[in-house]
């Protein structure tokens, strides 16, 4: 009798948990659906400027739909500076980081979650650490040794340093890596794998969501980096996209139609990045702080 009544009342609790799911995420998207809006505003706005024609710009109330639409913008946003050598510049500084970020992270924090060794845990903390170190301290010594190795002026020192590791992406690498069964790692070294044979055939391909967030973060900074470039290059015809965009508001600062179409195309290569990566990026975010 008692299972027969279970039974009866188990489609009543689902039927339940179905409502109170659904509700949940009705509630749920209404107030992420408004938040998302808010922050889309700033984009929206800066494609209808780069759209509108002069006489439109500070209208009052504003126009959010240009017209007539002035597409001429594009076209003369890039040959008013050498957009194309920017966006070459920018483009190399940024891909070199990502694989120097991604090689270097992945050593260390493989070697902190995989290998037992004295003082890993310390070394780990220390790590971290330098988080808390604001970039602007360490900038005038770090600035100090490029000049002394004769690197000022080129993308030396915008690379290099990447190919030592980066503290958030090492925390990220780490516990993405202590998820994965140690039972794999131990099963190569009975075959005889090395350390460095595991690392590469066993732990790399199964934490490409985590080498993929570090991938797409990496570039992301690289790519809007305004700071580094600014101290350490000097010649125009290396600068990035982000000083080229600040000669451009320098230069031509009451046009600005050209200046948001120039800024649209700045950010498009980081959306169309976000979007093709966004299933495993996401992936990689979450199952990264699922064991510490």
């Amino acid at each position: 009798m008692a299972a027969q009544l279970s039974q009866q009342a188990s489609p009543e609790r689902l039927t339940k948990r179905h409502i109170r799911d659904t509700i949940r995420s009705i509630v749920t998207h209404a107030l992420l659906v408004p938040a998302a809006a808010i922050f889309l505003i700033p984009f929206l706005w800066m494609i209808s400027t780069s759209l509108k024609p002069n006489s439109q710009l500070f209208t009052y109330p504003p126009v959010w739909i240009p017209h007539p639409f002035m597409w001429e913008n594009y076209p003369k946003s890039v040959t008013y500076v050498p957009f194309f050598t920017y966006f070459k510049n920018t483009l190399i500084i940024a891909l070199a980081s990502m694989v120097g970020v991604v090689i270097s992270s992945s050593l260390v924090a493989y070697s902190l979650a995989r290998i037992p060794w004295p003082g890993r845990n310390i070394l780990f903390l220390l790590t971290i650490a330098t988080l808390m170190l604001p970039y602007q301290v360490t900038l005038i010594p770090v600035f100090l040794v490029f000049s002394r190795l004769g690197w000022v002026g080129d993308f030396r020192p915008l690379i290099l340093p990447q190919f030592f590791g980066f503290a958030l992406y090492i925390f990220l690498l780490r516990q993405f890596f202590m998820t994965i069964p140690k039972e794999l790692s131990e099963a190569a070294r009975i075959d005889g794998a090395s350390e460095f044979r595991i690392y590469w055939s066993v732990i790399l391909p199964l934490a490409k969501p985590a080498l993929a967030t570090v991938a797409v973060f990496q570039f992301i900074r690289s790519w809007t980096d305004y700071l580094g470039p600014l101290i350490y290059l000097n010649d125009q015809q290396l600068y990035t996209l982000q000083l080229g965009l600040y000669q451009y508001s320098s230069q031509y600062g009451r046009e600005w139609g050209l200046l948001m179409a120039a800024a649209v195309l700045i950010t498009l290569p980081v959306i169309i990045v976000f979007f093709l990566t966004q299933r495993t990026f996401v992936q990689g975010v979450t199952l990264s702080g699922i064991k510490g």
